[in-house]
C-alpha cells in the first residue's frame, strides 16, 4: 500500500470527519461571550482535540466488535477493519495506544477534565461491548457522550452552561441518534445491528417527534429565560443607544425560528430520502441545512460578540 494510500485509510479508520461532534466543547466560552478571550481558547482548544483522540479511539473499538456485522452491510463493509485493509490486531494495538496518549494527555489539562475523559472512553467501550445492544438504552448512551463534551468545556473554563441549553444538547442529540436508527433500520434491515431487532419503525417515529418537540421547547425557554451575554465592542455604544438594554429584550429568540426550521429539515431528510445514518455528512453537505447553521451561527455572534 503506497504511503498517500495507508495515511487516507488509516484517517478514514479514526472518522476524522466526525470530530466535528466534538465542537460543542466550545459551547461553555462561545455562550458566556469569552470565545475571544485568548487562555481560554485555547484551553477548550486542547480539550477539543483530546476528545477528538477519544473519539477516533471509541470509532476503532466500535468497529472491531462489530466487524461480523459491517461485513454484512452495503456502506460498512468498506470501512478499513471490515475490508480488511486494516487487520483486527493493529486495530486492537491502535486503541490500546490512543487511548494512554489521551489519557495522559488529560491529565495536563486538570484532574477533573482527566477523570470525564476517562469516563467518556469507559462509556464508549461499555457501549461498544455491551449497552448498544439494548433498544433506547443506546441512544441515551449516545446523549450522554455529548454531554459530557459539553460538561467538559466546562470544566476547563469554570464557564457554566445553562440548563435550558445543556437540555438542547441532551434532545438534540437524542433526536439525531434516533433518526440514525430510523434510518439503519429502514435501509438496512435489522442484521446490521443487534439493538435493531428490538426496534419497531412507529415506536421510532414516537421518539423522533418527543425528541423533536423538546429541543425546540428546551431552546426556546433558554432564549427566553437567560440574558444575552454582553461583550463591550466599539459598536456597544452605539448599540445602547439604538436599543436600550438590549440584554434583557429577548434577542436570542429570534433565532428560534432558524433552530425550529433546521429540525424539520432534519426529520425531511430522513422521511424524504431515508437520510440520516450519518450525521456528519447531511450537517455539512445539505444545502439547506448548512444555510441554516451559518445564519444561526452568525446571529449568536451578532447577538453576544458585536451588539
Amino acid at each position: 500500500m503506497e504511503k498517500k494510500g495507508r495515511t487516507y485509510v488509516y484517517l478514514k479508520a479514526l472518522r476524522v470527519n466526525q470530530w466535528i461532534k466534538n465542537f460543542i466543547v466550545f459551547t461553555a466560552i462561545i455562550f458566556s461571550g469569552t470565545l475571544f478571550e485568548l487562555p481560554l481558547f485555547l484551553q477548550t482548544l486542547s480539550a477539543f482535540f483530546i476528545f477528538c483522540l477519544l473519539s477516533s479511539t471509541s470509532y476503532l473499538l466500535n468497529d472491531i466488535i462489530d466487524y461480523p456485522y459491517d461485513i454484512k452491510h452495503p456502506v460498512k463493509k468498506n470501512r478499513p477493519i471490515a475490508s480488511g485493509k486494516i487487520s483486527i490486531q493493529h486495530a486492537t494495538f491502535l486503541v490500546f495506544f490512543l487511548t494512554v496518549i489521551s489519557l495522559l494527555t488529560s491529565l495536563f489539562v486538570s484532574l477533573p477534565f482527566f477523570f470525564l475523559s476517562l469516563l467518556f472512553i469507559l462509556l464508549h467501550f461499555f457501549y461498544s461491548l455491551y449497552l448498544k445492544k439494548f433498544p433506547t438504552v443506546d441512544i441515551f448512551s449516545i446523549s450522554f457522550s455529548f454531554m459530557i463534551r459539553a460538561y467538559a468545556g466546562e470544566v476547563v473554563t469554570g464557564f457554566h452552561i445553562p440548563i435550558w441549553l445543556t437540555l438542547t444538547i441532551f434532545f438534540i442529540s437524542l433526536f439525531m441518534a434516533t433518526i440514525k436508527r430510523h434510518a439503519e433500520l429502514v435501509n438496512h434491515g435489522r442484521e446490521t445491528r443487534e439493538s435493531l431487532y428490538r426496534y419497531k419503525e412507529h415506536y421510532l417515529d414516537f421518539l423522533t417527534n418527543t425528541f423533536a418537540t423538546a429541543t425546540i421547547i428546551a431552546y426556546a425557554t433558554y432564549t427566553y429565560v437567560e440574558r444575552i451575554p454582553q461583550v463591550k465592542t466599539v459598536l456597544s455604544s452605539f448599540t445602547e443607544t439604538l436599543i436600550p438594554a438590549l440584554e434583557v429584550r429577548k434577542w436570542m429568540m429570534v433565532t428560534v425560528p432558524l433552530v425550529v426550521y433546521g429540525v424539520a429539515r432534519y426529520a425531511q431528510l430522513l422521511y424524504e430520502r431515508d437520510e440520516g445514518e450519518r450525521p456528519e455528512k447531511i450537517i455539512t453537505q445539505d444545502k439547506p441545512l448548512v444555510i441554516t447553521i451559518i445564519l444561526w451561527v452568525t446571529t449568536i455572534v451578532l447577538l453576544i460578540y458585536v451588539l
